[in-house]
């Protein structure tokens, strides 16, 4: 795991996995010591000598800690890297068991927690072996002190087999437990890796469309309304001496737009209705954007509107407005030549369409336009559902189209 992984994880929230994979251990190890203190209560009450009851106790007790602090971690870690560790525990697990009962046959009872464990430790194969000896140990153990294969062995032999098969039946379901266990941890390390890459995701894609909102905002006020300003106090100086009274105008509509400029930038801030819309209407704002296109270029500007005009929703409202001040903006920048402006606004019943056109110079659209202005109309225009299109081819002029649906209930539209 990577060190930026590790900082993600340790400020996304805690580490799932490992919460995952030992939540279902709980009930082995429940079952562990159930095991542990009904083969202690045994001995206890066995007929066996004091000493030897000791000895098998105390074998039993040191494999307490003997699994916990080696055979849970290598039990719930399925990994190439813990074989020798399951080999070591295996063998020391046993041996401790056989001592028990080798002292005490009482401490056979313990095979409910051993064989379960020999199972988790060991692949499929050893650990049938290894428990199916864990199992005959109770008869070995007779064997070894002279018991008669009539009478004594006899006795513990059926035990023993019942002991083996239902050890192997019960190891192969633990088996099969322990690997869907495994695969449900797994999978839920997955998803957790998989939300919390969604949430890096959508951490970036909201920062990225912060950023192009901003960069919108900024590019349709703040930029236009400062070339605007440059514009008049240019035409200011060249005409400051030959017409000061017309020197004068420029700079009034300069002051004016520099006013309306910080306005705007007050306002995006703030994520509030454009100024230009707050007291008064759509047409109205529009036939503003056109005398301040005449005042600025000396160009002519008509304004037209068809069907009924009506109130608009605000985020309907915005996008018209926007479009229109960087359609006026590009005539300013790039048709320099234009003597007539055309700006129509067309109401429909469920639809309102801005149509900008203009006689200057024109230039081919080739679908690949670069530039925050035609980019920004068009983003702006999808967002509400709507189209922004570009007509033009040298020495045709320009003319620019957006169409936005109006809710027919009247309501507002989406702002995304």
């Amino acid at each position: 795991m990577s060190t930026e992984h590790r900082a993600e994880r340790a400020t996304d929230g805690p580490d799932h996995a490992p919460e995952a994979e030992t939540r279902w251990f709980g009930l082995w190890d429940a079952l562990f010591a159930v095991s542990y203190a009904v083969t202690t209560m045994l001995l206890f009450t066995s007929a066996g000598e004091q000493v030897h009851r000791a000895v098998a106790m105390a074998a039993l007790t040191v494999a307490v800690p003997w699994y916990a602090a080696l055979g849970r971690s290598t039990m719930i870690h399925e990994s190439q890297g813990n074989d020798r560790r399951r080999i070591v525990f295996s063998v020391g697990l046993f041996v401790l068991f056989a001592v028990a009962v080798i002292f005490d046959l009482a401490a056979s009872f313990a095979l409910f927690a051993v064989v379960p464990m020999l199972m988790m430790s060991l692949t499929t194969s050893p650990a049938i072996a290894v428990v199916t000896l864990a199992n005959l140990t109770p008869v070995i153990v007779v064997w070894l002190r002279g018991g008669t294969l009539s009478r004594d062995i006899l006795a513990v032999l059926p035990t023993s087999l019942l002991g083996i098969a239902l050890s192997v039946m019960l190891g192969l379901w633990i088996t099969r437990v322990t690997r869907q266990s495994r695969g449900r941890a797994a999978l839920i390390e997955e998803l957790h890796r998989n939300r919390e890459k969604v949430a890096r995701l959508s951490r970036k894609a909201g920062v990225s469309a912060e950023r192009e909102r901003l960069a919108r905002e900024i590019h349709d006020t703040l930029a236009q309304g400062l070339t605007s300003i440059i514009s008049l106090v240019q035409a200011a100086e060249t005409d400051f001496t030959a017409d000061p009274q017309l020197a004068r105008s420029h700079l009034a509509l300069a002051g004016r737009v520099a006013r309306e400029s910080l306005a705007e930038a007050r306002e995006f801030v703030t994520e509030l209705t454009p100024p230009a819309l707050q007291e008064s209407s759509l047409v109205q704002a529009t036939r503003r954007q056109a005398e301040g296109l005449t005042a600025q270029t000396g160009m002519r500007a008509h304004v037209t509107v068809e069907g009924d005009e009506r109130e608009l929703p605000m985020a309907v409202s915005v996008v018209l407005l926007r479009s229109l001040q960087e359609a006026i903006a590009n005539i300013r920048k790039h048709a320099g030549e234009a003597r007539t402006a055309e700006i129509r606004l067309v109401y429909r019943r469920d639809t309102v369409r801005l149509l900008v056109r203009d006689d200057g110079p024109g230039f081919t659209v080739t679908g690949d336009q670069r530039g925050n202005g035609l980019r920004g109309m068009q983003t702006r225009a999808h967002e509400i559902s709507g189209v922004a299109t570009v007509v033009s081819s040298p020495g045709q002029g320009t003319t620019i189209e957006v169409t936005v649906p109006v809710p027919a209930s009247g309501e507002e539209a989406d702002e995304h």
